[in-house]
């Protein structure tokens, strides 16, 4: 018999592609649904277990085995850093980590020139890493949602934050002026899985190297 897979799903924009690559590689998601309450599926015939989480939960789930793998943005891994195996770029949910401020900044200060500058964003070890090394001092104002409106209120002169097209941006009078990261989801494996069920875990790795 099969040992049992547990694969950690994330909620959100990526879920449907998420799930698709389960489905070309085999499994019954057929009943998988993210807008339910019901955060746990079974194929029973494929002896797999999903869990459907919120995207920033799955590295935990992960590194401490109660998922044996999943699917998450190399944004929240990089942000997060957590003791995971990550074998596979899935090449989806594409965006960028970047820096930005509001149009009628640009040109008025170098970017070089930075320092003592309030920063808002959801990502803060990034931006600090990021900023550290460019040998510049932030203040960094960590925000949950709505990073966009920080620099319109005064909360703070620039933000950093997940674009896709730049339009939310734009929309909100800002412009980018930095890139931070390239992001797009990635596949995480515990590492004591990786080792006790290496067999199963790596024949699912190159199933999923022959679908994305």
């Amino acid at each position: 018999m099969k040992e049992r897979l547990t694969i950690a799903l994330p909620k959100g924009r990526n879920f449907a592609q998420a799930l698709r690559l389960w489905q070309l590689i085999g499994f019954d998601t057929r009943e998988i649904t993210d807008d339910t309450r019901r955060l746990i599926f079974e194929d029973p015939v494929h002896q797999v277990r999903f869990l459907i989480l919120r995207p920033t939960d799955i590295p935990t789930y992960v590194e401490y085995g109660a998922a044996d793998m999943g699917i998450v943005g190399k944004d929240i891994l990089a942000e997060q850093d957590r003791d995971v195996y990550e074998p596979l770029d899935l090449r989806f949910g594409f965006c960028r980590l970047v820096v930005a401020q509001p149009a009628d900044l640009t040109g008025r200060e170098p970017v070089s020139g930075w320092s003592t500058m309030r920063v808002a964003t959801k990502f803060p070890h990034l931006t600090e890493k990021y900023f550290v090394s460019t040998g510049r001092q932030v203040e960094i104002i960590k925000l949950y949602g709505s990073i966009e409106l920080a620099p319109l209120v005064g909360l703070a002169e620039r933000i950093v934050d997940l674009v896709e097209t730049g339009k939310t941006l734009q929309e909100n009078g800002l412009v980018e002026v930095e890139e931070i990261l390239k992001v797009s989801a990635r596949l995480v494996v515990n590492r004591a899985s990786q080792k006790t069920k290496y067999e199963r875990i790596t024949a699912i790795i190159d199933a999923l190297k022959e679908v994305i």
